[in-house]
């Protein structure tokens, strides 16, 4: 029975950095290391989808991040305050309606 290689995150890091700095064929890095070149492909994928989560952004994205958060959370209390309002006033005119129709 053939058991599968496990790659550490250092051995994979290895072949792409090869593939990616070098500009070594995938193929041939396949063939070096005994990897399937799917296995690295899939490597290179999660490499970039989970590049924005490394990749520190600079103080002025931050900051930007940071005032659009707080506006965020501004302007849903805004919307809290405004929907307890309307829920009040939807209940006083159902309550006026009820006091105007019992008086007929």
């Amino acid at each position: 029975m053939n058991k599968r290689k496990r790659y550490s995150p250092e051995e994979k890091t290895k072949i792409l950095r090869e593939h990616l700095d070098v500009g070594t064929a995938i193929s041939d890095l396949a063939e070096k290391y005994g990897v399937h070149p799917n296995a690295i492909y899939r490597w290179k994928k999660d490499l970039f989808e989970n590049a924005p989560d490394v990749i520190v952004p600079n103080k002025k994205t931050a900051r930007r991040e940071s005032d659009l958060l707080r506006r965020i959370e501004e302007l849903e209390r805004t919307l809290q305050i405004r929907e307890s309002l309307i829920a009040d006033i939807v209940a006083d005119s159902i309550e006026m309606k009820k006091k105007l129709n019992g008086a007929k």
